[in-house]
Formats: structure tokens, C-alpha cells, sequence
């Protein structure tokens, strides 16, 4: 058997996952950047959920988006500024700080869900469809 058998194979950066997860999302951020340049994803991300659930506390937003706390408040606050949500105390419990959209915010977002599909194309779009459900699911795996 010769020696080079028993040897892994050399390290390929850009064979590795994590690279390739870094340039899929480097791509997809240029598409977004330049499909969607009054709002960051994250705030994107803030903004499609207040669509779906109306008001929310802040703390479960920030769940429900996968940020933590002190990410979803400067979110919220840049949102606020731009007056595209509103934050209001909690009538239920006055420790909590509900979100919601703004009748602004309710249509920029609207608008911005219809943009944020065409994203989606673009980035996909040297998959055909069996494979963008693939990459998904998979992607659901990790």
C-alpha cells in the first residue's frame, strides 16, 4: 500500500461548506442590496413578520426572525426612524413592548414582499425548480 493512500485528502477552502454557504449568501446580498436599497435584510425580515402577525411583542419578534435582543431593538429603532413600525407598551403587561407597522410601513412593506420574491428568483436562478426545492430542504437540514 503506498504511504499517500493513508493520507486524507488536502484541505480545499473552497470545498468547504461553510465557503460555499459564505458566497451563496455574498451573492444573494448583492441582489438584495440592489433589488431592495431602502432596507437591510434584517429589516426586511422584521417587516414581512409584522405583516403576518400584526403586533407582536418585541422579544418574540426577535425569535420569530432569529435575532437576539439587543439586535432586534437597534432593528426596530432603525425601522422606527424611518417610520415604518411603531412601538407602544403592552396594555396586557407593561414590562413588554409591543411592534407593529405603521399604515407607511404596512404598505412600503406590502411592496417590499412582492420585490423580496423577484430576490429570490434572481439568486436561484441557475437551479431549475427540483433543485431550488432540493437546495432548500437541505438547507432545512442544517
Amino acid at each position: 500500500m503506498d504511504s499517500e493512500d493513508t493520507h486524507e485528502p488536502p484541505y480545499r477552502l473552497e470545498k468547504q461548506i461553510g465557503f460555499k454557504l459564505r458566497l451563496a449568501n455574498q451573492k444573494h446580498l448583492e441582489i438584495f442590496a440592489k433589488m431592495m436599497p431602502d432596507v437591510t435584510p434584517t429589516q426586511f425580515a422584521v417587516l414581512a413578520k409584522l405583516l403576518d402577525e400584526d403586533t407582536i411583542s418585541q422579544n418574540q419578534l426577535g425569535r420569530l426572525v432569529g435575532m437576539d435582543a439587543a439586535t432586534t431593538k437597534g432593528v426596530v429603532d432603525r425601522l422606527r426612524a424611518k417610520g415604518l413600525v411603531r412601538r407602544t407598551k403592552s396594555t396586557s403587561d407593561m414590562r413588554r413592548l409591543d411592534i407593529s407597522l405603521t399604515p407607511e410601513g404596512r404598505a412600503f412593506a406590502s411592496q417590499a414582499v412582492r420585490t423580496a420574491s423577484g430576490i429570490s428568483e434572481v439568486t436561484a436562478a441557475n437551479l431549475n425548480r427540483r433543485e431550488l426545492e432540493r437546495l432548500l430542504d437541505l438547507l432545512d437540514k442544517l
